[in-house]
């Protein structure tokens, strides 16, 4: 008899959850969702629990879960789970195959390192756990014998290119980037870019964090120090191409010279799907490229003064241990400043760059300090003022 894949949702109201959401829907046979979270959107989490009849819920922030305990939003039969701890006892309390982590940030450290010491599989869609904390995950996906699926196009790319191959035949990973909603902008002009012109990405439907990341490009910063991580490789083995139309999500370049890349239309459906199945494939009903009609892909290196959170990221690398935690943290509290308008486009690479270069870093790495540097940081970055740099 067919046995139903379990899979415990972390983010079940973002873009990616809604994607995952929207293709187990279509395989109701082959998928139970026995887990979702969310952080503050409970409305639409009480939507998506009484749709798939849900049995283990969390809303991460306490006020949104006591507010939605008090206006009784969730069905009786369910388990619901509030607060700073929810992730970790939704983790802890519930049965599963898989866990999507689909939530953005440093929070999601925690439930997928429970998840993983449970055995459970994880599809991950969260730059920033790996960015952190990447010499963790690796060794405990290493000790508890769990696949680690990507679901970011790239490295979900990349996962597909290297499969049947040897890695030590690996010369480098290109991974692509679009070049955001400002690649067109006179580089003078680009400290005029408003939050509202970052959030506008000429290709992909994504949350207001990541879109911005993607106009600086410390997205693709974070890509290549989650790459790292994914792929166990050194700083002189990433490589990033501009390529604005999003078909190609990646390529693996040879040491015989040979390149293999993975195409498909710029859409999350098909990565996730990809992790969901895996090993397995099934016919994603979602057009795929058609060669029956002209098509042109462009590819160029990207201009250095355009990104500058780029090199960063390079610069990041090389100050590991901890360098990738001060990035993401130094990024996460630039990008959320320019949102509320406190400071300009350009100043979120002088942040970064101010964070890296003062973050003073112990000699030992343990999970408690990266996490403390996680934190010193973002204090750090909300006390630097861009105009005295």
């Amino acid at each position: 008899m067919h046995k139903a894949k379990r899979i415990i949702l972390l983010g079940a109201t973002g873009s990616i959850g809604s994607n995952t959401l929207e293709i187990i829907q279509r395989f109701p046979e082959d998928f139970q969702i026995v887990g979702i979270s969310a952080h503050t959107n409970s409305q639409a989490l009480a939507q998506i629990a009484n749709t798939f009849q849900v049995p283990s819920i969390a809303l991460s922030d306490e006020s949104t879960y006591q507010s939605a305990i008090q206006a009784e939003l969730f069905s009786k039969n369910s388990q619901v789970y509030g607060g700073d701890h929810a992730l970790d006892q939704l983790i802890q309390e519930t049965q599963a195959d898989m866990v999507v982590v689909a939530i953005v940030g440093a929070r999601a450290l925690s439930p997928t390192l429970k998840a993983i010491q449970k055995g459970f599989d994880i599809a991950l869609a969260n730059k920033e756990l790996l960015v952190l904390g990447g010499s963790f995950v690796t060794q405990a996906v290493q000790k508890n014998k769990v696949r680690l699926l990507p679901i970011d196009s790239e490295h979900n790319a990349i996962f597909q290119c290297l499969h049947g191959n040897n890695s030590k035949d690996l010369k480098s990973i290109i991974l692509t980037a679009s070049g955001g909603a400002c690649r067109d902008t006179p580089i003078d002009q680009l400290h005029t870019i408003t939050p509202e012109q970052a959030k506008q990405h000429p290709n992909w439907s994504m949350g207001a964090k990541i879109t911005i990341d993607s106009a600086t490009m410390a997205n693709k910063g974070l890509e290549l120090i989650e790459a790292r991580w994914l792929f166990d490789l050194q700083p002189h083995q990433l490589k990033v191409t501009l390529h604005p139309e999003s078909i190609v999500h990646s390529f693996v370049h040879w040491i015989d010279g040979s390149v293999l890349a993975q195409l498909s239309p710029p859409s999350m459906t098909f990565a996730i799907q990809h992790c969901l199945f895996y090993p397995d494939k099934r016919t994603n009903p979602k057009p795929s490229l058609d060669f029956d009609t002209s098509f042109s892909l462009n590819f160029a290196p990207p201009e250095p003064k355009r990104y500058p959170c780029l090199q960063l990221a390079y610069q990041a690398l090389e100050q590991e241990p901890y360098g990738g935690a001060i990035y993401n943290a130094a990024n996460e509290i630039a990008v959320q400043r320019f949102i509320e308008k406190a400071i300009r486009f350009t100043d979120i690479p002088k942040i970064i760059q101010h964070a890296l270069k003062h973050i003073q870093v112990p000699d030992t790495l343990s999970l408690e300090s990266l996490l403390q540097i996680d934190q010193d940081t973002r204090d750090y970055a909300l006390q630097i003022d861009p105009k005295k740099l």
